[in-house]
């Protein structure tokens, strides 16, 4: 069985990053694409925030861009899933189903997936009504009118956030109480465009060719389903970490993510982890692509050490 140098699990901004970084070092490194390849970006339609490109691109031909400079310099895809690892000796080994593998380094890259409501279409409108990234697409509602749905610190962070562009942000909360801090709490009801709406559970996505046109809304105390007309709608509720395959050999934190430090290294020497399956705060392509960078260099000086 060959033993790769390098193996890289996920092919998102970070895990793609990694693999040009990892290639172009004469590394040779393999990548497993998974359930879904190019991760989150490939649910996005303009990303007007990632550098180098001024008239915008879109999310899923940035990732085939990043894919195909990799491949150019002698990345591997492998458009299988990785079921299972095992980081106790090197070289490690892992699985796809029964399937072994195994490398001398292993680069972890498999994101954390925006939980969703789980409602008709919700995923079909991402991208047309549908957001889990305030920062990303909140500048597309400039002037139009915007529910959040969230009670913690990331649901004020992004009503905040879109409230600079929209002309209203409704934040619908399921109980009478925020779970955010008071700071952010205070922060969200300091601002003039946001309105709260307590007991309120989102239960239908309304929608046209276009995209989304409103809500059906149920007020969890009087039993009162109300439509709402909106041009968006940003779920705020949090994010998996895709970290239940590895059987806690790596340490994450308690929400699940990745702990690393020194720019990537986890509690394995040899394993790494980047974008955003070791990041819970900025979540972004840019970001995810920085830290892809850096797991690729430390592999690199690890497999040399």
């Amino acid at each position: 069985m060959k033993t790769h140098k390098v193996a890289i699990i996920g092919t998102g901004p970070a895990g793609l990053t990694a693999a040009l970084y990892s290639a172009r070092a004469d590394l040779e490194p393999i990548v497993f694409e998974g359930h879904e390849p190019g991760g989150q970006l490939t649910l996005t339609t303009d990303v007007e925030n990632f550098p180098g490109f001024p008239e915008g691109v879109m999310g899923p031909d940035l990732i085939n861009n990043i894919k195909k400079q990799a491949a150019r310099f002698g990345a591997e895809y492998i458009q299988k899933h990785v079921t299972k690892v095992d980081t106790s000796s090197r070289p490690f080994k892992f699985y796809c189903g029964d399937e072994e593998f195994q490398s001398e380094t292993l680069i972890l890259s498999t994101g954390a997936s925006a939980r969703f409501l789980g409602l008709d279409n919700e995923k079909e409108l991402t991208g047309k009504g549908v957001s889990t990234c305030a920062t990303c697409d909140g500048f597309f509602y400039r002037g139009k009118v915007v529910h959040v749905v969230g009670g913690g610190d990331t649901a004020m962070e992004d009503a905040t956030f879109i409230a600079k562009f929209a002309s209203k942000v409704y934040v619908c909360v399921r109980r009478d109480e925020l779970r955010a801090s008071k700071p952010m709490q205070k922060r969200a009801m300091d601002t003039e465009n946001i309105e709260f709406l307590w007991n309120t559970e989102v239960k239908e996505i309304l929608f046209n060719d276009s995209g989304v046109t409103g809500i059906n809304v149920l007020n969890n105390k009087t039993n009162e389903t109300t439509e709402r007309e909106t041009d968006g709608l940003f779920y705020a509720i949090g994010h998996t970490p895709n970290t239940s395959f590895l059987d806690n050999q790596i340490d994450c934190d308690d929400h699940g993510f990745i702990k690393t430090t020194n720019g990537g290294e986890t509690n394995v020497p040899g394993v790494f982890a980047c974008g955003d399956v070791q990041d819970p705060i900025f979540r972004q392509a840019i970001s995810a692509a920085g830290s892809g960078c850096q797991a690729s260099m430390l592999a690199e000086r690890f497999l040399h050490s």
